[in-house]
């Protein structure tokens, strides 16, 4: 059966239209509006499969060679000739640990278990001030030390690293990548809303659960925006109320007033029904918000590890034994740098100790309470700052410090719905990180890295498919043997030999994967679409040359790509 088209202006468009607009952006994103279009519950499990998502998204694009590094690659280190090299990175680079082979298959060596030799070097560093890359034991990668937290989620087998993404014809700009990246229809002129924003439409739920796709951030991202439903965008979640009142006394003066409103007889004309189904529907969100209002107070941060966290044993013991705090809204809850006795140990705090932490772990917290007891089945947030054109870095500043951030968010996650599951259980949760572009092999002149081609995404969950012991390994498009039917020969091998890895004009890392098919991957596997729901969700699974599902050569730009990675 044919489908109607999405953009069909009705009466009750209009009316949907003129209301919003006369509540203004901040309270119509409050509302669930019925969506003119909506699908039947029968085509797919969104929404009521129990699978949810949330997403990171890294504003300014993250470097992915000081991420997910590929030391296996000569082309890392020196992109020069035998007679002139030429360092590519000469103080940003990481350093690789003397004496450990990074060929090795295995685990990722975790630094914060502490049971390596490899953790008393000659020069005394604590296991927590580990500065090497990390070796990933897939024979070719290895890791920022900043992301050391995600060692245990990868050896568990929960995490995959998704290297030399990007999408057809790769923009530079962080405005137009930014956009391609959040609606799903890279350099398309008819696509306008986003790409969670229709998997949320193709749910059928969103005009009759309060929260669907809900954002915790200044705005509500373009992944989350449509006209045919508003999703829920929470600023700051001591103000989640009608006329944004922070005191009991304002919210619950402002809740009676909508019921009082709500509660009036009406006569059923001029869609008096569609009034009324939009004031319950933000009742719901409003009452649904302040019952869990004390989970987002200060107070009712007690969410701990259950293990005594980066081997912290003294902390462990002197704190209950439980390990350090999930979120570390403050500097008091910032690992363990609140020792026995009011002392002070800067080296133990877990994410730097700053306003940018407080900023992302409240909002963090929030997006994953809001998963976790309500009915939303995409919630997420942003982090910005990863635009590093000077004073990058290397193992330790700035975008260490970000990464810091990153790794620590996935690990507390992962514990987080392990241990205080409610309607979200690690099983049925995935984590997955977005950024516009990669950044430059070569260094610039200002100690940074500039504008580029592929980058890498995380995806964590219980049910991803990752490191298992027996041969399978957590890192796809950054080895010598991954899956994919190349010609032989560089510059078409699959990994990093003889520098093919950086196969764009010798600087620019090389696509292997599309955004769009790790993206559409976890859309259809795990939050239950069909296919044509995919198709409709997004767009370039619907066309054969794209190669979005099972790879191939790109019609757009030529470029072999591998197709979904295969992680769920």
């Amino acid at each position: 059966m044919s489908q109607p088209p999405f953009h069909i202006l009705t009466r009750r468009a209009f009316l949907d239209s003129s209301f919003k607009a006369g509540l203004g952006v901040a309270l119509s994103t409050l509302l669930d509006v019925p969506p003119i279009i909506q699908r039947s519950l029968a085509e797919g499990t969104i929404g009521i499969n129990g699978k949810k998502v949330i997403f990171i998204f890294l504003r300014g694009a993250n470097d992915a060679l000081n991420s997910c590094i590929p030391v296996g690659d000569p082309a890392y280190f020196d992109m020069g000739t035998i007679a002139s090299p030429q360092p590519t990175r000469p103080d940003i680079g990481i350093d690789l640990e003397p004496g450990v082979d990074y060929s090795a298959k295995g685990p990722c060596f975790d630094p914060t278990a502490g049971a390596d030799s490899v953790t008393a070097r000659a020069t005394g560093d604590p296991v927590y001030l580990y500065d090497k890359a990390i070796r990933l034991g897939n024979g070719f990668a290895g890791l920022h030390p900043a992301l050391k937290f995600l060692a245990p989620v990868y050896n568990a087998g929960h995490l995959a690293l998704v290297h030399r993404v990007a999408y057809p014809l790769q923009s530079r700009s962080h405005f137009d990548s930014q956009a391609f990246w959040e609606s799903g229809a890279p350099y398309s002129n008819s696509v306008r809303d986003g790409l969670f924003y229709r998997a949320m439409i193709e749910s059928g739920l969103a005009n009759t659960s309060p929260f669907t796709g809900v954002s915790v951030q200044q705005t509500l991202p373009l992944i989350l925006r449509g006209s045919a439903a508003a999703m829920t965008n929470i600023t700051s979640t001591d103000r989640f109320s009608l006329l944004g009142l922070p005191s009991l006394t304002g919210r619950n003066k402002s809740a009676d007033y909508l019921r009082q409103i709500n509660g009036l007889a009406t006569s059923p004309k001029k869609e008096r029904e569609l009034l009324q189904l939009q004031f319950e529907n933000l009742s719901k969100t409003l009452d649904v918000f302040d019952t869990l209002r004390p989970n987002f107070s200060d107070s009712g941060n007690t969410f701990r590890d259950n293990i005594a966290t980066d081997g912290d044993t003294d902390w462990y013991q002197a704190n209950g034994n439980q390990g350090y705090y999930l979120f570390p809204t403050r500097p008091e809850l910032n690992g363990g740098w609140v020792r026995a006795g009011s002392t002070r140990d800067a080296g133990k705090f877990v994410v730097p100790n700053d306003s940018t932490s407080t900023d992302f772990f409240n909002n963090l917290k929030a997006a994953a309470i809001l998963l976790n007891k309500t009915d939303a089945i995409v919630a997420g947030t942003q982090l910005d700052g990863f635009d590093t054109h000077s004073g990058q870095g290397a193992a330790d500043g700035y975008q260490a410090s970000l990464l810091r951030r990153v790794g620590w968010a996935i690990y507390a996650l992962r514990k987080y719905f392990m241990q205080y599951a409610d309607r979200a259980t690690w099983e049925n949760v995935v984590i997955v990180t977005l950024t516009e572009f990669g950044r430059t092999t070569v260094q610039n002149s200002n100690g940074g890295t500039d504008h580029a081609e592929a980058g890498v995404m995380w995806v964590a969950g219980g049910g991803i498919k990752g490191f298992n012991g027996l041969g399978r390994s957590g890192v796809f498009g950054c080895s010598t043997a991954d899956p994919v039917p190349w010609v032989p020969g560089p510059p078409n091998q699959a990994g990093g030999v003889n520098g093919s890895m950086f196969g764009v004009e010798n600087r620019y890392l090389k696509r292997a994967y599309d955004y769009r098919s790790v993206l559409g991957e976890v859309i259809r596997k795990h939050l239950g679409a069909t296919q044509s729901q995919l198709n409709r969700i997004i767009p370039g699974y619907a066309v054969a040359g794209e190669h979005l599902l099972g790879g191939g050569v790109s019609s757009i730009d030529g470029t072999r790509i591998i197709g979904e990675p295969g992680i769920l």
